[in-house]
């Protein structure tokens, strides 16, 4: 019977893989008819993006740069949109380009699609802290559904920028530190997004960005430079940019910053020796918006064409927003700086991508404002946003306060954040509404009962990250805040808790939004000391998309909820989890630090040669006037129940090279409530050629449990997962001595040893 099943599915594969490349086979050919007929400035054209800074349904544009852009699209000089969004407007711009232009080569519209199009999930920080690629990958088929609705074709994430400085921005975009998360992460929002086929129309393709090592940003701060060894760069921050390879994401985006000296957008280290030779990557290769012309203060250009010679030799394929193709290559090519053949290659890898949506066979094919009507923003869409918004979030504490009766008398719900509808949307939040998101102050009302008694007070302003930046260490304390704050504390005292709102406003992290300080901005930490001094139970739910330094609000509360950033169905998933309709089981995708000096902090450090161990001495790798732990690991969040750990074994103490070993550990469910558990299993070598980290994740499963309940779970081991990269990017495997830990987060585990053989 195997035997019989094992040959079908060989048939199958086998049948789908010839397909496959039959398919690929005529659209080469299509491809290369077509090139033959274009001229070099209708070539140049498919290289060029814009975007769209006018209605193209509407009157001609007056200004002379949107009227020299209509007139590019009409004579197909351009390739590519961004940010022309709905049925009715990219049918009219696709009309442009396809009824007017000598060859009618449609165009390809694209926009930030990254959390949500109108219907909007968490942020991904948020999403990633659910570890479930399931629910993680349906939420860019949604939003894939959604945009390519809207005429949408092409999306500009995943980002998969890997980040252990929680003071970058950016941060909230990605997955967070760890490369193995990540990797898993990136590829279940590939598949989400692009679906079974590219040329069906709900499917969007995926755009792998920032490539690369955007995360490594020097001091937090965007757009910086980025400075790391190859170790580093070839074993944390290309993995998930490898993992997007292997998902067959149809794009990449080149980063804003420099590596090691060398801006990414040109840089032929990491394109064309890694990108393209390596990985053999054959898809579309993006720019970041102006990234070629930022080549000129970058210092490796002088001027524009010089820099439009260097990133289409860097074999980036389209420009996004600079002009430098559209005004510079033709001339480049007729003074025999570039070669023709060059910008061939480029423009093949566009129409390729432009046949496999299928954009040849039907140009409107997205633009139907029937499904516009039907597909958007619709109740199982809402559905699901509640879904996984309640699968984010992380109960980082609870001193038994949690979850909260529906039948309790009075609570006193306070904070800038309690009643807000719009900060809950986060940042990049595409074609979410203002002020759409379902507030805590409605979820928790709508869980209560009837006779239960509920406060409001705001409490403070949130101030703007511009405010935050001029009065941040001058805590100002305005008459309104003074009032504000007296006002929460008055019916704090009324209530049997307190349920207190704070965090981040939606700008405060994401693009170009760093902070120096990652407490609780403005003049919150002063309403959370007023209310403290009350001794009422205090439950704070934070709203953030970054990590945050509070070791006050851990010493104080009774409990502490990690809400994120949580998009459309924010309010009601938070009041689930604390009126206990859901059983929290959500963990840390990256560190908290306890302050900003620990920073950059992260679990899969070195040991140094000086480790900090307990009752060390003062010449250790730590600090003089505080701890060196975190105030949360990574892989850290608890459960309204209880897991315990034993038992773990292997199938065998010894591996050989060419063989696998299993790991077991068996999870019991020793509370009282139904609960998911997050396995991590962890490893570390303990001698090799290069110095390797204390651990490092290398699998994790996800384990729903009755109470009572025991499960064993399984690891399969083999060399591959104690491999890694050296300085030459060369995979390498050493024998030696290696250690098993399994747990529940990246600091209480259980641990074993084997030993992999030559």
């Amino acid at each position: 019977m195997f035997k019989k099943f094992f040959l079908t599915a060989i048939f199958v594969f086998s049948t789908i893989f010839i397909q496959a490349k039959i398919i690929d086979a005529e659209i080469e050919k299509k491809v290369n008819t077509l090139l033959q007929k274009m001229t070099l400035e209708e070539k140049i054209g498919q290289l060029n993006q814009y975007s769209s800074t006018w209605e193209l349904t509407g009157p001609t544009p007056e200004d002379e740069t949107n009227q020299n852009r209509l007139d590019d699209i009409k004579s197909g000089r351009v390739g590519s949109m961004l940010n022309v969004v709905s049925a009715k407007e990219t049918r009219a711009a696709q009309k442009l380009a396809v009824e007017n232009s000598r060859l009618g080569i449609p165009l390809i519209f694209g926009l930030d699609v990254i959390h949500g199009f109108r219907t909007i999930f968490p942020v991904p920080l948020g999403q990633a802290a659910s570890w479930d690629m399931e629910v993680i990958k349906q939420g860019a088929r949604i939003a894939a559904t959604e945009a390519a609705a809207a005429g949408i074709h092409w999306t500009f994430a995943p980002m998969v920028d890997i980040s252990r400085d929680p003071r970058w921005g950016r941060i909230m975009e990605g997955a967070g530190e760890d490369p193995y998360l990540g990797s898993q992460i990136a590829k279940a929002l590939v598949q989400g997004y692009q679906g079974k086929s590219l040329s069906s129309d709900n499917t969007i393709v995926a755009c792998a960005k920032h490539y690369a090592a955007y995360g490594g940003a020097i001091a937090g701060r965007d757009y910086n430079s980025v400075d790391l060894s190859m170790y580093d760069l070839y074993n944390i921050y290309l993995p998930p940019y490898k993992a997007c390879i292997d998902a067959e994401a149809g794009t990449f985006m080149n980063s804003f910053n420099t590596l090691n000296g060398i801006p990414a957008t040109g840089n032929q280290f990491l394109v064309n020796n890694i990108l393209r030779d390596k990985w053999q990557f054959s898809g579309l290769l993006l720019s970041d918006w102006n990234s070629i012309g930022e080549l000129i203060p970058h210092g490796l250009a002088k001027n524009l064409k010089e820099a439009a010679r260097i990133a289409l030799q860097g074999s980036t394929d389209m420009d996004m927003e600079s002009s430098a193709y559209i005004n510079h290559l033709a001339e480049l090519v007729k003074t025999g700086t570039i070669q023709e053949e060059q910008i061939d290659n480029a423009v093949k890898r566009v129409l390729t991508l432009k046949y496999k949506l299928g954009l040849f066979d039907d140009p409107y094919k997205y633009c139907s404002t029937e499904r516009e009507r039907s597909q958007i923003y619709s109740h199982e869409n809402q559905s699901f946003a509640l879904e996984m918004a309640r699968e984010s979030i992380v109960l980082l504490k609870n001193n038994n306060i949690l979850p909260l009766s529906k039948e309790i008398g009075s609570i006193a719900v306070v904070g800038p954040l309690a009643a807000d509808k719009d900060n809950p949307l986060g940042s990049w939040r595409c074609q979410g509404e203002e002020n759409t998101a379902v507030s805590l102050l409605s979820g928790i009302r709508k869980a209560v009962s009837s006779k239960t008694k509920i406060h409001y007070a705001k409490g403070c302003d949130l101030l703007t990250d511009e405010q935050e930046y001029q009065f941040h260490n001058q805590i100002s304390i305005n008459k309104d805040n003074y009032q504000g704050i007296s006002k929460a504390v008055k019916i704090a005292e009324k209530a049997d808790v307190v349920i207190a709102a704070v965090g981040e406003t939606a700008l405060m992290s994401g693009e170009a939004r760093s902070r120096m300080n990652i407490d609780l901005p403005g003049v919150q930490n002063k309403l959370m000391e007023e209310l403290t001094k009350i001794g009422k139970p205090i439950i704070v739910v934070l709203f953030n998309g970054r990590p945050l330094a509070i070791p006050e609000i851990d010493k104080n509360a009774a409990a502490v909820v990690e809400s994120w950033l949580a998009g459309s169905q924010s309010g009601n998933a938070i009041a689930e989890v604390l009126f206990g309709d859901h059983n929290p089981g959500g963990k840390l995708p990256v560190t908290f630090p306890r302050h900003v000096g620990q920073i950059p902090i992260y679990y899969n450090h070195l040991n140094t040669g000086r480790p900090v161990m307990e009752n060390s001495d003062i010449f250790v790798s730590g600090y003089t006037d505080g701890p060196s732990t975190p105030l949360y690991p990574f892989g850290y969040g608890l459960s309204y129940t209880t897991f315990e750990y034993s038992n773990l074994k292997l199938s065998n103490k010894k591996l050989g090279m060419d063989k696998s070993l299993t790991v077991s550990v068996d999870l019991t469910n020793t509370g009282e409530r139904k609960g998911k558990e997050t396995v991590q299993l962890y490893i570390r070598d303990m001698v090799g050629t290069y110095s390797r980290p204390i651990k490092e994740l290398k699998g994790f499963k996800k384990v729903a449990l009755k109470p009572g309940q025991t499960k064993t779970v399984q690891f399969e081991i083999n060399k591959d997962k104690l491999s890694y990269y050296n300085a030459q990017y060369e995979q390498i495997y050493e024998p030696g001595e290696f250690e098993i830990m399994v747990g529940g987060n990246s600091v209480d585990l259980l641990t074993t040893k084997f030993e992999l053989l030559e």
